[in-house]
This record gives structure tokens, sequence and C-alpha cells, in this order.
């Protein structure tokens, strides 16, 4: 069976490795011409980690990150609300994670080069659509070169994010929802918090709220962490944020400038920062069908979803082992991805739908 996956992020990579245990090869294409280290912060719940243990990932992802040990609410004030333990400290068997997702994403490819080979991941192939008959599929990519180039394959799985090429030709009207909420996203070289290994929540979205967490236990030789930070603030008549591009401490800062407490300085955390990005928050409804024909979607292509309790990257691991082990386990492909969608469509659904609330 030759597979085509769509996408090189967590979703893609996690799928690919999945496919491997199972005996089963793919090619991975991704749009970036190479791949490089973006983004911030990322938390692995104990079920994503449960997922990266079963890809013989974990073990060399726990020394890369810091493990939570417990959850800590707090009003706009600083006044404490709540705790509660997390992860191994809560009696999962699996920990929670905080980590750069670069060092993520790093791991996952790692290994998907030493298992798959080189040649299993190509990229600067920006897919621009695909076109299907009863036996194969032919996707159509733009190489970084300028180059149209057709690649067909038995099945084709898209995981391409957000905004998914695949999925606007499976569903053309199909659009984002922007609720009004834009995010602010950072990462400061600070001491410790607390425990240094507690998962903060200052606030609520209506009067701003800040997500705070380490990433990286000692950073320097000071014993300083790298702590990743997240302001939300939701605004009736706010425009969308760009994605992924510098951010401007002036749009969001007024909001937080007097948030210095006893334990924590806010404004000194957002000084610190060393890496600072904007991204709107984001979702899709959720869809009544995830195939068409040979072509199906998984993680962010398939349920983008607020990133409430960090459970975006959980539920695309989950989406990649279901599907894998459906088309391991029937002889029809189409049966398998019949399969994997009974399993996770409704259940995703139910976690964007939950999110927005």
């Amino acid at each position: 069976m030759n597979i085509a996956i769509v996408g090189g992020g967590i979703a893609g990579l996690a799928f690919a490795l999945g496919l491997h245990r199972h005996g089963i090869r793919a090619t991975v294409y991704d749009a970036a011409p190479e791949f490089r280290e973006v983004g911030v912060g990322i938390t692995l719940l104990p079920h994503a980690c449960r997922e990266l243990a079963a890809l013989g990932a974990l073990e060399r992802l726990e020394p890369l990150g810091i493990e939570n040990l417990e959850s800590v609410f707090f009003n706009r004030y600083g006044q404490f609300v709540y705790r509660e333990l997390r992860g191994r400290h809560a009696g999962h068997p699996f920990p929670e994670i905080g980590i750069h997702r670069a060092r993520l994403h790093s791991t996952l490819l790692d290994l998907a080069r030493e298992r798959l080979g080189p040649d299993a991941i190509r990229n600067g192939m920006r897919c621009r659509g695909y076109a299907q008959n009863a036996n194969s599929v032919t996707l159509q990519f733009a190489r970084a070169d300028g180059v149209t180039e057709g690649v067909e394959a038995d099945l084709v799985v898209a995981c391409d994010g957000v905004n998914s090429a695949v999925r606007a030709q499976m569903h053309p009207s199909d659009r984002l929802c922007f609720a009004g909420i834009n995010t602010w996203r950072g990462v400061s070289v600070f001491e410790p918090i607390l425990t240094g290994r507690s998962y903060l929540r200052i606030g609520t979205i209506a009067t701003g709220k800040m997500v705070i967490y380490p990433i990286v236990g000692r950073y320097d030789e000071q014993g300083r962490q790298l702590v990743n930070w997240v302001a939300e603030i939701q605004r009736d008549d706010a425009p969308m944020n760009d994605w992924n591009t510098r951010a401007d401490t002036a749009d969001f800062m007024p909001v937080f400038e007097d948030w210095r407490f006893d334990w924590l300085d806010v404004p000194a955390l957002v000084r610190a920062s060393i890496q600072m990005l904007q991204y709107p928050m984001v979702d899709r409804d959720p869809l009544p069908f995830w195939r068409d024909g040979r072509v199906t979607l998984m993680g962010d292509a398939a349920h983008p979803m607020y990133p409430r309790g960090s459970n975006g990257s959980a539920q695309s691991l989950i989406d990649a082992r279901t599907l894998a082990e459906t088309l391991a386990a029937s002889a029809d492909p189409i049966r398998a991805l019949d399969d994997y969608e009974a399993a996770r469509r409704e259940a995703t659904a139910k976690v964007v739908t939950t999110n927005r609330s």
C-alpha cells in the first residue's frame, strides 16, 4: 500500500511512525522548504504521552522538557483560587510535560528519518489539491523550485493543519471561526515560579488571562528556567491577529501592566522574553464527514480547536494511532478509513464544542 501524508507536523510524523510500527510504508510531503525551529511551548497531557510512549518517543522527550507537578489557578489580582496535582503526581501512569514545540517536532522528525529513511520525507511540496478515481489518488504539489508535480497514492491522509488545502477542496464552504480572542505567546528566561514545575492560570478571558509554565528546567548557570507564557484577551470588535508573527507588547501589555504579585511580576516575565509571537484563537465547525473516497483528514486539518486544556496535540496523536491500527487490521483500506472516522469524528467534535465554552 502506498500512503501519502500531506503535512509533516506532529500529526503527520506521528502517523508515519505509527504506520511503520505495523509494517506500512508512507511518504510525508511538507510545504516548508526545510524544517526550522519555530513556535513556543506546548503541554503534553498524560494521554498524549501515552501515545508518544507507544511510538518509542517519550523516553527521548522527557529529558527535553519538564514534568508538571501541579496546576494552580489565581484571579487577576494574584490571589490563590485552586490547586490540583497533574500527571503521575495525580495517579496517572504517564506524566504531563511542558516542552518547546520545536523539540517535540525535531524528536519526531529524527525518529521518522531513522526508521523510514530520509527519502520518506519530502520538503518544499505545497499541496494544491487532489483528483481521484476508484483505484488511486493524484495529489498536485507546487514545489519550492516552482515546478508542479503530481504524486499518485493509494490513500491520502491530510495532516496539513488548520488552513488545510485538502479540507478546503473537500469542504469548500468551510470557514475559520473567530470569536474575538487573540493570543500573544512568548518564551522567557526567568527564575523558577512557585515549585518550578507549576502550570499557572491567572485571570479570565473577560479581564485578560495568562497561562504560564516552564518548558526547560535548568536553562543557564544561574538556575533560571525557560518559561512559556500565553496572554489571552477577548474583545468584541477585535481584528484577528496575524499567524505566527512577531508580537508587539503595546497590543496586549496595557491589560497586564499592573499584574505585579508578591510571587510573580508578570510584566517582568514578558520583558524577559527571548521570543514573542502573536496568533488568533480560532477553530472550525465540526464536519459532517472526513473521508472523500480515498482521502481523509487528521489532526488540525480534521478538527482544529481552541487550545483549551492542551488537547489539540493529544487528539492529533490519538488520530494517528487509531488510523494506523485500522489500516493494519483491515484488508479493505476504505473500510479502515471509515472505521477511523467512526472512532474519531464525533469524539473530537465534542472536544471542539466543549473548548468553546
